[in-house]
């Protein structure tokens, strides 16, 4: 059980977050949610101890490891594996001691903790989970020197994973991953022995591998069971319930404060309206609902719609050096509604065939013709390097509408979701976000016949990029799309283009065959017929029979989660038929003692389901552990 009690915390004078407390089972997997600058980093800190909390305290047990993505990346010259190696301490120790000991009792002693932590298998260990983040066998033994940043951290990343820490902190952790790699870590991370809480605005993450959100919203925390669809469910149900819960309570205090004000100064009426400011006082008053704006996006329509294709490629090849093609063998069409997402691992070309659609880089054999007339707009995450730092968003924004009037160049920013307070904004003070959005406003300027996004949601929250699927749904323009977020793809792209092997082809499968065949593939890097570990796996055949075998082993247990996620369902429709009936205000006029007889009912069966719930997250984390074993 991790337990955060009563914290409070600000930055340069901000308070982020005031009395919050809120308490973990041991073993969850929570998604921590949040606006960005709510605070969630922040609260990371505390926990860590690498900030001190303003008030409250942190309980977590006692010589429990903690572990999370090093700030920098490595940049050594050891090998991968060796630095992945290298992270579990306790292994490193031990086996430095089993080197120069000399007693008897201590070596064996060195050997048996060396079996318990399953040091054999620490290089295959290492070698998978490397593997699924992108790094074949030869990769691994390269110097870490020899990659880029964004590489190293996937190294750090691995490093930590590999520690196993009993609570395992990851701050953003698919920023620096592609969609391959997402998907990898969401498999991982799901099937985890130990707590995780991991910050993210990656929806299908927070959908696949936790099974509890943590929401850090007005400067307080509540926790949630479930993935994040259940958790906005609930929260919308529990906000519609306190909309009228408020409506309902400034209704009865409007009739008693009525009954005050006329009666207050009778004599003959003093007694009842003494009564009725006591009840006023009683009764309280009811929070009203606070829901935070957020900046939409526009992209402007093409205006003059280009003829079809757009782009034709016929046997195309393209590179950065002659006679080392990075892809060839393109014999491709984009048409005017197309909506294509790039599917494939970094490295493979996925940026180097946006450069070669946009123009940006030529083609080094075969054709690409284009239409007369047609405009490319284009956004990748290292142009945020590119606006000047100096300057503001109306000052991006003036250089491209010279002549134009100071309340047209503004109208023009206010559409690329930036808020009237940012908009004077230097961009170097300028969030991630507002400057994606910015940038993003920027490439969409000139009202372009096909938009290209190359990893566009990095620095925005779940809300932001809901708001960038809307635009990018209502833009009636083509649209290319390289991202990890899977939810974005899901929602915006009709048509899926692999890029493997040199080239790029239709993939007819949907996005969840392809995340079973990346999950299937890294299980199975370690050469053919092995197991992370090294171990020889059943056939398909024999696999099969040994998963019914252990199915009817714990059909009892399963039979318990399912009788306990009937008496949840059962516990729900109960309270909801509790709340309509406590919506009618007749209820508590005509018959108070219903009435409160029926409240306390509601928070007797509010009790039996928290329990419930705890009971059932009991079981199947079991379960899964059995049948993962």
């Amino acid at each position: 059980m991790i337990t955060l009690n009563n914290l409070s915390a600000r930055i340069v004078g901000r308070l982020l977050i005031d009395q919050a407390s809120v308490a973990l089972p041991a073993g969850i997997k929570a998604g921590l949610v949040g606006k960005n600058g709510a605070g969630k980093s922040t609260l990371f800190k505390i926990i860590t101890g690498d900030m001190e909390a303003e008030t409250g305290s942190v309980s977590i047990p006692k010589n429990a490891r903690i572990g999370q993505v090093a700030q920098e990346a490595p940049g050594t010259e050891e090998p991968l594996i060796e630095i992945v190696l290298k992270a579990d301490k306790e292994r490193e120790a031990l086996l430095a001691e089993a080197e120069t000991a000399t007693d008897p009792h201590r070596i064996a002693d060195i050997h048996m903790r060396l079996a318990d932590i399953q040091a054999h298998s620490a290089e295959s260990r290492a070698a998978s989970i490397l593997a699924g983040l992108g790094f074949d066998a030869a990769a691994q033994l390269r110097p870490a020197s020899s990659f880029s940043g964004g590489w190293r951290m996937r190294v750090a990343l691995a490093a930590v994973l590999f520690s196993e820490p009993d609570l395992l902190l990851l701050d953003e952790p698919t920023n620096y991953l592609d969609l391959e790699g997402t998907l990898w870590l969401e498999d991982y991370i799901s099937k985890y022995p130990h707590t995780v809480i991991i910050i993210s605005h990656d929806r299908d993450l927070l959908n696949t591998a936790v099974n509890a959100i943590i929401h850090l919203d007005q400067q307080k925390l509540t926790f949630y069971r479930g993935s994040y669809d259940q958790f906005e469910r609930q929260r919308s149900e529990a906000m519609e319930l306190q909309t009228k819960a408020k409506v309902k309570n400034d209704a009865a205090r409007k009739h008693l404060q009525a009954f005050i004000d006329r009666f207050k100064a009778k004599a003959s009426k003093a007694r009842q309206a003494q009564s009725r400011v006591k009840a006023l006082e009683r009764m309280g008053t009811v929070s009203a609902v606070i829901e935070d704006h957020v900046q939409g996006f526009k992209f402007p329509d093409p205006e003059k719609e280009a003829a079809s294709p757009i782009i034709a490629l016929e046997h195309g090849t393209v590179g950065y050096t002659p006679g080392k093609p990075i892809l060839q063998h393109l014999s491709l069409r984009i048409d005017t509604d197309d909506r294509i997402a790039l599917l494939g691992s970094n490295g493979n070309g996925k940026s180097t065939f946006a450069k070669l659609i946009s123009g940006r880089l030529p083609a080094t054999g075969g054709s690409v013709q284009t239409a007369p007339g047609l405009k490319i707009g284009f956004f990748a995450q290292h142009q945020l390097d590119d606006l000047i730092p100096e300057h503001d968003a109306v000052e991006h924004v003036r250089q491209r509408m010279p002549g134009a009037t100071e309340g047209k160049v503004r109208a023009r920013v206010a559409q690329m979701g930036l808020a009237t307070a940012k908009m004077s904004t230097p961009a170097k003070d300028l969030s991630g976000g507002e400057k994606a959005r910015l940038l993003m406003g920027l490439a969409a300027f000139d009202a372009p016949n096909l938009l290209i996004l190359d990893e566009p949601t990095n620095h925005l929250d779940i809300d932001s990029r809901n708001a960038l699927i809307q635009a990018l749904n209502e833009y009636t323009g083509a649209v290319i799309l390289i991202s990890h977020d899977r939810h974005l793809i899901e929602a915006t792209a009709d048509r899926l283009w692999l890029v493997k092997d040199g080239t790029v082809s239709n993939y007819d499968g949907d996005l969840e065959d392809y995340r079973n065949t990346i999950v299937q593939s890294s299980k199975g890097k370690g050469g053919k017929n092995k197991g992370n570990g090294g171990e020889e796996q059943l056939s398909k055949a024999e696999q099969r029979k040994a998963n019914a075998d252990k199915r009817a082993t714990f059909a009892p247990l399963k039979k318990k989660i399912n009788d306990v996620e009937s008496l949840t369902a059962k516990l729900h429709k109960q309270i909801q038929v509790l709340d309509k009936d406590l919506e009618d205000q007749d209820l508590y006029d005509k018959f108070p003692e219903k009435a409160a007889a029926k409240v306390k009912e509601r928070a007797e069966v509010v009790a039996k389901l928290a329990k419930a719930e705890e009971h059932w997250m009991t079981l199947s984390d079991e379960y899964e552990q059995a049948m993962a074993s």
